[in-house]
């Protein structure tokens, strides 16, 4: 029996939308391939779905080394890609643990950033990314707990872009159990079972906190609790798309830039303060920097409205993810990370 034969229509449909009703479908594109079961799964419904279009896939792998078993994780990735006969790309990336940002965040970062370089090295610009509505959920519980306010709140996009590439998540309103029976189907019938990450179920990382002691919790007492977390993010991110427009125009009255990595110091301040904040966070997400907490993004305006008007009477740097943030003859700058 092939591989991919006998997939699950639910799990199809969406893939089907976001993949082959859109203007890039003669286009070759790809899925992160972690061999676990959610990711395993969409490279099997994304291998039907291209073969039956004759839209070329990838599968990209990206390896942390951070797991003693990693190189066999690699290994499993390729062969669940010989099996679909599509191709598999692997890089190993480096994962910066001394930036003070934790494991989890700084392998994130990492992943993108590899998966970035195999998109410009086989020409691709859209990668299939496999969360789910248990994932965006998570997410949305936990920019809750971290303060992030209403644009953390929107969580995952269906759609977004960083570094020039496509991000698509199919499978935001996709329970994950739904992916998880036709990943233990797949296995019956094809000899092949997706990889367990044990760190997944380790308390000490902060999402397989949530996902081991507060969500059976959650479980017994709000049943569908995810569903309605999930909705809370689509609503949240309608009303930002709203509040992205208003940070568009104030954008353009602080006198960016043209590659958008600094603006006026003085412009900005003739906003009130809510809009001032906004337009911030607008900046930041322009290069894929994710939503500042409340505490982090107050320290920032601090710091800013404390600056001489020109930006030169005491030294600012204060970083927020992979970037710096400072402040050199009234202009703001952001200062990314080299890839």
């Amino acid at each position: 029996m092939s591989p991919n034969s006998d997939c699950d229509p639910h799990l199809l449909r969406p893939l089907r939308s976001v993949l082959f009703d859109s203007d890039a479908t003669n286009e070759a594109f790809a899925v992160a391939l972690s061999g676990g079961p959610d990711s395993a799964m969409l490279a099997v419904h994304a291998a039907r779905l291209a073969a039956s279009s004759g839209r070329v896939m990838h599968c990209f792998h990206i390896h942390h080394g951070l797991q003693h078993v990693a190189d066999d994780w690699q290994t499993h990735a390729h062969r669940l890609a010989s099996r679909l006969g599509v191709s598999c790309h692997s890089l190993r990336v480096d994962v910066d643990l001394g930036r003070g940002d934790g494991v989890e965040s700084a392998a994130r970062s990492a992943r993108y950033r590899g998966l970035a370089r195999l998109a410009a090295q086989t020409g691709v610009r859209q990668i299939c990314l496999a969360h789910h509505q248990d994932d965006q959920a998570e997410t949305v519980l936990l920019r809750l707990l971290r303060g992030a306010g209403p644009q953390g709140l929107s969580a995952m996009a269906p759609e977004s872009v960083r570094d020039g590439v496509q991000y698509l998540r199919p499978w935001l309103d996709v329970p994950r159990a739904r992916i998880v029976a036709a990943a233990a189907a797949f296995a019956q019938r094809a000899a092949w079972a997706p990889v367990e990450d044990p760190t997944n179920h380790d308390p000490k990382y902060t999402r397989s906190a949530l996902r081991t002691q507060l969500a059976p919790v959650l479980d017994e007492r709000w049943q569908g609790w995810q569903g309605v977390l999930a909705r809370h993010a689509r609503q949240s991110r309608e009303l930002m798309e709203l509040v992205e427009g208003l940070a568009l125009e104030d954008w353009q009255r602080i006198e960016p830039a043209p590659d958008g990595l600094s603006f006026s110091l003085a412009a900005w301040r003739t906003l009130a303060p809510a809009r001032q904040a906004m337009v911030l966070r607008h900046w930041l997400d322009r290069h894929g920097l994710h939503a500042p907490t409340d505490a982090r993004l107050a320290e920032l305006m601090r710091q800013l409205r404390g600056l001489h008007a020109l930006g030169h009477d005491r030294g600012m740097k204060l970083k927020h993810g992979d970037a710096w943030i400072t402040c050199v003859r009234g202009r703001v700058i952001l200062i990314l990370k080299k890839q």
